[in-house]
């Protein structure tokens, strides 16, 4: 009786190891209040830009609806001049804000912790190299240097605004990733694994790269809201192709059309609204980075919710 109770209590016992390992690793981030609104908020703009099409009730660019009209049951954000749903542009705008956001914000951290991570190990003429370029793009300012690349494409997508955001944008990041990896780089394990024969590249992104987890985290989160607010600043003064649905171009008509001072101000708020809450639920989020990626603190956080 006893063996038959040890045999069907141990694949139980394996079961609640693995959800308390993922009770473990996400109770941060649940115990911290600032990052759980924030991961809420997140949320909500997330499910809004998957199930887009079902979100909208209209084409965003379909004109048939009385021009200018404020809030109903029937249109809740409104029309614009020319009679487009307001609501739906703004569901469509969020696709594409976040999509762009955080594809330019994860890019801009890959190219940081690549060049970071090289400039920091690899030695001084590889590093100067690198630390001069770098220097060149933290120099130049990044605003001045998105418009005079757009000049040259005119009406670029939005997708193609977020690639450049993302060239141009790693400087700030690889200089914080060279620092770390000059630190890291002196460690015994990191030693001991170039003793051992492991490669450059190897050490680099095996023993070096996993110890920048919260940098790296805290990276993309901050890029990501740098990148949505350049891109909806480009869309805004006219940089972005006019065709396309973003919050940025949703404000470049609104501006261009005397929204603010017609009064229609369900046209310009629910774009400028969705950027601040996407800005701030990244700052938020960002709280609990430290306490996920740091074993000491989620100890802490685990005993003092458990106890």
């Amino acid at each position: 009786m006893n063996v038959e109770l040890e045999k069907t209590s141990q694949p139980i016992e394996k079961n609640l190891g693995f959800f308390d390992r993922i009770y473990n690793f996400l109770l941060p981030l649940f115990s911290n209040k600032k990052a759980t609104v924030g991961l809420i908020i997140f949320l909500i703009f997330a499910l809004v830009a998957i199930f887009e099409p079902w979100v909208a009730p209209y084409d965003p660019n379909a004109a048939v609806f009385p021009p200018s009209q404020a809030p109903t049951t029937e249109h809740i954000f409104g029309t614009t001049n020319t009679g487009k749903d307001v609501f739906s542009q703004f569901v469509y705008g969020t696709r594409s804000t976040i999509v762009v956001g955080f594809g330019a914000g994860i890019l801009t951290t890959l190219i940081g912790l690549t060049i970071g991570l090289i400039s920091g190990f690899a030695g001084r003429i590889v590093d100067s190299i690198l630390g001069f370029i770098t220097n060149l793009f933290l120099v130049v300012p990044g605003l001045a240097l998105l418009i005079v690349i757009q000049a040259y494409l005119e009406n670029a997508s939005p997708y193609m605004n977020g690639l450049i955001i993302a060239l141009t944008g790693w400087a700030w990041g690889a200089r914080v990733f060279r620092s770390m990896t000059f630190s890291l780089g002196s460690r015994d394990y990191v030693t001991a694994a170039k003793l051992s024969g492991e490669s450059n590249f190897r050490v680099m992104f095996t023993q070096i790269a996993p110890n920048m987890v919260s940098v790296i985290a805290s990276n993309i989160m901050y890029a990501s809201l740098a990148a949505i607010l350049a891109d909806s600043g480009l869309a805004f003064l006219g940089l972005e192709s006019v065709t396309s649905v973003s919050w940025g171009t949703m404000l470049y008509w609104a501006k261009g059309s005397g929204a603010l001072l017609n009064g229609s101000w369900w046209w310009f708020l629910p774009p400028g609204i969705g950027i601040a809450l996407v800005g701030m639920s990244l700052v938020l989020m960002n709280f609990a980075v430290d306490q996920i990626t740091n074993p000491r603190l989620r100890q802490q956080i685990r005993r003092k919710h458990n106890g």
